[in-house]
């Protein structure tokens, strides 16, 4: 007799995807917001060109021609016109960049690091700690920050240093309160109090479980403070307080050019249009980091 059962046959399993990280997470959201990539993509280029200026055939940003002054946009060799002095301007941009960026980025990530490690003390420590970094924090929010760093520059005097200088202390607040806030936030949950429960240390237990876990967002909201740097620091150079002549820095730029403004304004206005679009880009794409690093997205 002839067995006709048959074997049924079940399809094939898909292959499982693979398991993707915080991260990949992160990165995968990003892919996703074509904003964020474009201003990403526009702060890389004005990154680049700072850093790669002198190999990139500009004019001297310092050299002026007196027959030269006032040149309008589009004037053969000088695709950008020319400043009061006769230099390219195109060139002036591109090197000013750089002091411009510098002054933005640097007291942020100084700030971060201060302001981090005091929030991550006040937080986790608690009691007499907290009071008294938080109090002294406090006294910093009573001046609104252009006023406490145009006093604290006018004290020191002009120069890049002290504009970097003045300039981080005025984010270290802002950053010291966020980084306490979250981390008082996570020193509360379970898998704190379960490393504690098995012996860890308290250094451990901050290196660990705490410091991954709040780093983000003080880090995203550290970035949204860049764009508010670089304009404090514009400020502080239009009003002789950071940059000296005759750097190349947007802000100071302005200032020398604002006298020109009824003889050449699309000229003068070009400073104010890179910083314009560089803190646009910057606060756009913090905006971006934030939602890519949210993990309920």
């Amino acid at each position: 007799m002839t067995d006709t059962t048959q074997t049924a046959v079940l399809p094939a399993e898909a292959p499982a995807a693979p398991a993707r990280g915080y991260w990949g997470g992160v990165w995968a959201r990003l892919r996703r917001d074509p904003v964020t990539l474009v201003c990403g993509a526009v702060l890389g280029l004005l990154v680049l060109s700072a850093l790669f200026a002198p190999y990139i055939g500009l004019h001297d940003p310092y050299q002026g021609s007196m027959v030269s002054r006032l040149k309008p946009i589009g004037t053969e060799g000088h695709i950008l016109g020319t400043d009061e002095l006769g230099r390219d301007m195109l060139a002036r941009l591109i090197y000013g960049g750089r002091l411009t960026l510098f002054l933005g980025i640097t007291p942020v990530v100084a700030a971060f690091v201060i302001g981090t490690t005091l929030g991550l003390i006040a937080g986790y420590v608690g009691g007499w700690a907290n009071t008294v970094i938080m109090r002294t924090v406090d006294v910093f929010f009573a001046f609104p920050s252009v006023l406490l760093a145009i006093a604290i520059s006018g004290a020191l005097g002009a120069g890049i240093v002290n504009s970097l200088v003045s300039l981080t202390i005025v984010f270290i607040p802002p950053i010291t309160r966020v980084a306490e806030s979250v981390t008082a936030s996570v020193r509360q949950l379970d898998y704190v109090d379960a490393a504690r429960a098995s012996g860890a240390g308290d250094f451990t237990i901050v290196r660990v479980h705490v410091l991954g876990n709040v780093m983000g967002p003080i880090f995203v909201y550290a970035t949204s403070l860049t764009s508010v740097c670089m304009i404090i620091a514009a400020g502080l150079s239009f009003l002789g307080l950071g940059v000296k002549p005759p750097e190349p820095e947007w802000g100071l730029m302005l200032n020398t050019l604002r006298t020109a403004i009824y003889i050449n304004p699309w000229v003068a206005a070009l400073p104010g249009m890179m910083i314009f679009v560089t803190s646009l880009c910057l606060n756009l794409m913090s905006d971006g980091l934030r939602s890519a690093m949210n993990v309920r997205q």
